[in-house]
């Protein structure tokens, strides 16, 4: 950078500060919004080029942070996120000069007409959106080949830490903030696409439970099991992205749930103490594929979990991850998708998911890869959610994951909540529309970020903040990548 300053502070001081840290800053006039601007595109023009996080930056977020200095200075600051620069994930509308595509070349040249519920809460906040996060393309629901990371758009997202899976979907949002491309960023999740990446990049990630924050404006998977949440290095600074983003909204009628935590001090549960007396369930059967060294490193956590306090159930939820998820996304996303296209820019070309096949069709070196048999199908259902096939599956998510699995045995076996592995088992919580948490537990033998997960029960998120910032001040398992 031209500016000496700048350029020391960048490479010095701003890696893995937090929100309180910069805002410390910002108040003793040691910082601005506008140079904090400056530097996290810089690193992005030096440091995306191997990792592809990010798809666009926001062409007015200097001049968004500029005002919101002067804001600052003359009225004072609106919240904790005031001036802070935030990623999005790019299936997010923006109703400003950056695209809204999925990570899809069909969809390049989309401009949503506004903002969806989360970036707009976010702008009231005083949160800059400094730019959209690329993505697994339509949330990783276009071919079962897909690798995690990749869009037609974008190309394929990096793992910052080394040639390990990034994760998906919400991959840009993850290995942005972990290479200290933003302070935080926004992702979604339908089932594991929050804490697979935040797993994957020693992140902090937030799936919060169905009804507690809007999904109008969002690009679709499915209804009944999408949200937006959090991605950030620390759990502090995911909780204060994360109670920006609770509210209601008429447009998401679900969100009724959030009326409960409004005015709610988050931040009381950032406990020292939080995983003292604590009950966790650990269902092995869950467990599928996990590495040797993955075993390892959940040993060592759990070892962790009881040091602290906490004690340790083995316990059977009695649902297979394999009965669960598949046929409800199936049906739902072609009925969702085309209910978000219809209601799109009139003036963009791609008006329903057959529009994006034959699409994909006419320029197939390019987007199809990985092939689309995801999507393919998803198209042959009728669109109508009036199959047997989808209501047995819708039915069988609610009872074995939420009634008989999370509610009924978590509750007979005492437990407070689940612990998992990275991302293992996290689609039980997934179709039961639960929350759940992930902290950095450090990395493996082979230098591979390692997670654990806390999972709850509906509106659980107070007490799995309270688990995961104690463990994450015990086990301090965030590591930079080098």
């Amino acid at each position: 950078m031209h500016h000496q300053k700048l350029e020391d502070y960048r490479k010095n001081k701003l890696d893995e500060m937090t929100i309180a840290q910069l805002q410390k800053e910002m108040e003793t006039g040691k910082l601005t919004s506008e140079e904090l601007v400056l530097m996290y595109k810089e690193n992005i023009s030096l440091r995306d080029k191997n990792t592809r996080a990010v798809l666009e930056i926001n062409p007015d977020a200097l001049l968004i942070a500029q005002a919101l200095d002067f804001e600052r200075k003359h009225r004072g600051p609106r919240s904790k996120l005031h001036g802070i620069p935030l990623l999005v994930k790019d299936n997010m509308d923006s109703g400003d000069k950056m695209h809204t595509s999925a990570g899809s070349l069909a969809m390049a040249d989309h401009y949503a007409l506004r903002d969806a519920k989360v970036v707009e809460k976010l702008r009231a906040a005083g949160a800059i959106i400094l730019g959209k996060t690329n993505m697994t393309e339509w949330a990783n629901f276009m071919s079962d080949k897909m690798t995690n990371g990749y869009s037609s758009r974008g190309g394929q997202v990096k793992n910052p830490y080394g040639t390990f899976d990034v994760g998906g979907s919400s991959s840009g949002s993850a290995a942005g903030v972990a290479s200290n491309l933003a302070t935080a960023a926004v992702g979604t999740e339908t089932s594991g696409s929050i804490i697979n990446p935040a797993a994957q990049n020693s992140l902090v990630g937030i799936k919060p439970t169905i009804g507690l924050i809007s999904r109008a404006g969002i690009i679709p998977l499915s209804h009944t099991q999408d949200t937006a949440g959090p991605l950030a290095r620390t759990v502090e600074d995911a909780v204060t992205v994360f109670a920006a983003l609770v509210g209601t909204d008429p447009d998401d009628e679900i969100t009724l749930f959030a009326e409960q935590f409004k005015g709610y001090d988050w931040q009381q549960h950032l406990k020292q103490d939080g995983l003292s007396g604590a009950v966790f369930g650990v269902d092995r059967q869950l467990f599928t594929d996990i590495t040797e060294q993955q075993s390892a490193a959940f040993e060592q956590a759990v070892e962790q979990l009881r040091a602290r306090g906490a004690t340790i159930k083995e316990i059977d939820l009695g649902a297979d991850q394999e009965d669960l998820g598949f046929a409800v996304l199936l049906h739902e996303f072609k009925s969702d998708l085309n209910a978000y296209l219809a209601r799109s820019n009139p003036n963009h070309r791609i008006r329903s998911m057959s529009d994006i096949i034959s699409y994909n069709e006419a320029h197939a070196e390019r987007m199809l890869k990985f092939g689309q048999n995801l999507l393919e199908q998803a198209n042959g259902m009728s669109g109508n959610l009036t199959e047997r096939e989808y209501v047995e599956a819708l039915e069988r998510n609610r009872f074995l994951a939420a009634e008989q699995g999370m509610n009924k045995r978590l509750g007979q076996a005492g437990a407070d909540a689940l612990v998992l592995p990275q991302d293992f088992g996290c689609n039980i919580g997934a179709a039961a529309g639960f929350p759940s948490i992930t902290v950095p537990a450090g990395l493996t033998e082979s230098g591979e970020p390692f997670g654990i997960t806390f999972a709850g029960q509906a509106f659980d998120e107070p007490k799995l903040i309270e688990y995961a910032y104690a463990f994450e001040q015990a086990a301090a398992g965030r590591r930079r990548p080098s």
